[in-house]
């Protein structure tokens, strides 16, 4: 038997939180599922390629992106500990992506492939809702990112990013934060250095 850091993630824990799964496909999900740790900066997706895994994140960070006609890069997704990770059009259509998947951080990820997802569907009625389930949280997900693109100001986009991954100023560079936030890294730096001025008056007014 593996042992890991207790301070990972575990696939079957987190589907239960959402609801309790029958013992025969806990013991699939167990028997199937591969667990492969991967360094920074590894690339597990490329356009052209068809996306044949849906990772689960039991430690690390990821990012997906892609590159507009100009060279640059644009991200459009983060992942940490405890989220699912794929490229969503090409693995549930097994067709060639259009993005890429890269590790921000060292990462320990338990993936299944396309045909052992499917296989819960139609043997299990609990794997049938609990996908469903899923794929509309990131549905929804991805919609109130479109909407907060179309929006919000900036200011209000990196509070939000803030709030939901609090370290990640320590997990990728401010290049990748301004691409997902769609501004300039320039407009980036003078949202952080106003943060930081009013933290600093804050704190002087409590010290008055």
């Amino acid at each position: 038997m593996q042992h890991f850091n207790n301070s990972e993630a575990d696939l079957l824990e987190t589907l239960s939180f959402i609801m309790p799964l029958p013992t025969p496909m806990q013991n699939r999900v167990k028997e199937e599922s591969l667990i492969e740790t991967f360094e920074r900066k590894k690339i597990l997706l490329s356009p052209g390629e068809t996306a044949r895994r849906i990772y689960f994140i039991r430690s690390g960070f990821l990012r997906a992106y892609f590159i507009d006609e100009d060279g640059k890069e644009c991200t459009t997704w983060f992942s940490t500990k405890g989220d699912l990770m794929a490229s969503a059009s090409s693995f549930f259509t097994q067709q060639p992506a259009n993005e890429y998947i890269e590790v921000l951080q060292d990462c320990t990820l338990q993936s299944l492939t396309w045909l052992e997802l499917n296989a819960y569907y139609a043997d299990f009625k609990e794997g049938n809702l609990l996908g469903r389930i899923i794929i509309q949280k990131y549905y929804i997900l991805g919609e109130e990112r479109a909407i907060l693109l179309r929006t919000q100001r900036p200011e209000q986009r990196y509070n939000l990013l803030l709030k939901n991954h609090p370290q990640i100023e320590q997990q990728t560079t401010q290049q990748n934060i301004a691409s997902y936030l769609g501004i300039s890294r320039e407009t980036l730096s003078r949202i952080r250095r106003k943060k930081l001025e009013m933290c600093h008056q804050t704190q002087k007014g409590k010290k008055s």
